[in-house]
């Protein structure tokens, strides 16, 4: 039985109810984050609760939480779930009205829901290249709204090119913008190696700030035997790329073998890659 967390209150998963008229539902009016545990420790704890503050932030939401708020929910979780690796689903939405209206209502009348639960993921990869599974991607003009540096939970632009890169047999779908300049994916941040730099795009509104990228560009850069370069990447550099990477919370660092039916390199995960992976295995619980 799953045991999920909901506006205080600790309950099988199966029973826990929101309203109809929660903005979540109606709206999307929320934000959310996701993180991995394994054999009860968390990775990136910090960087994902800073995170999820930001985004409520940037939304007006106010829930008066900080790190110890949510680290009693994720601990009390991963107690009542025991498994050796969880995913840790957060979720605030700006609450129930008592009518479907635009404009935001008021806080001190609609409190937040706060809505939390363990879900499964895979073993943490192994970081060697004849382990690892490759990834075959398609790609395509993104889409989505302007403020995806906001993890909001309203989701469907997102969901709608993952769709498009899943019917055509793909695991991912790497997204550019209108200057044919990489952005990231439909789940993921994306990284190319060329002439053994790692290569990525800077920081900006087109992109979330992934807390797997923070910490691999941080084990990196400490180790300093990869060099790395944050700035825009044209889709021109993506396919000529020794390797493309891609990375999420519960992909780690993933290799790519495949875009749009091409292989990348010799269509097997690539040696830069398995050293960076190795780097983060051994230092992601660090953050």
């Amino acid at each position: 039985m799953t045991i999920a967390y909901l506006n205080g209150a600790y309950l099988p998963l199966e029973e826990a109810r929101i309203s109809p008229l929660d903005r979540g539902f109606l709206f999307g009016d929320g934000i959310y984050e996701v993180i991995p545990s394994y054999d009860g420790k968390m990775v990136g704890f910090g960087p994902h609760i800073d995170r999820m503050i930001d985004g409520l932030n940037a939304l007006e939401i106010g829930l008066n939480w900080g790190r110890d708020e949510w680290r009693q929910v994720c601990e009390e979780l991963i107690a009542r779930n025991p498994a050796p690796q969880l995913g840790l689903y957060l979720h605030v939405t700006r609450g129930a009205d008592d009518k479907r209206h635009h404009p935001y209502p008021d806080p001190e009348r609609v409190p937040p829901t706060v809505f939390a639960m363990p879900t499964d993921i895979p073993p943490a990869p192994i970081p060697e290249r004849d382990k690892v599974k490759g990834y075959k991607v398609s790609s395509m003009q993104d889409k989505r709204w302007k403020r995806c540096n906001i993890k909001s939970i309203s989701l469907l632009g997102n969901v709608m090119h993952y769709q498009a890169g899943y019917s055509q047999g793909n695991g991912e779908v790497l997204l550019y913008n209108a200057n044919n300049e990489l952005t990231e994916c439909g789940a993921c941040n994306a990284y190319i190696v060329k002439d053994g730099k790692v290569i990525t795009p800077q920081l900006d509104a087109q992109i979330l700030p992934g807390i797997t990228r923070l910490i691999a560009l941080g084990v990196i850069r400490e180790d300093g035997s990869i060099p790395v370069e944050e700035r825009p990447v044209t889709m021109d550099e993506v396919r000529n790329a020794d390797e493309i990477w891609i990375s999420s919370s519960s992909k780690e660092i993933a290799p790519v073998i495949e875009l749009d039916g091409q292989p990348i390199g010799d269509g097997k995960p690539g040696p830069v890659w398995e050293q960076a992976a190795k780097l983060y295995s051994a230092g992601k619980f660090n953050y």
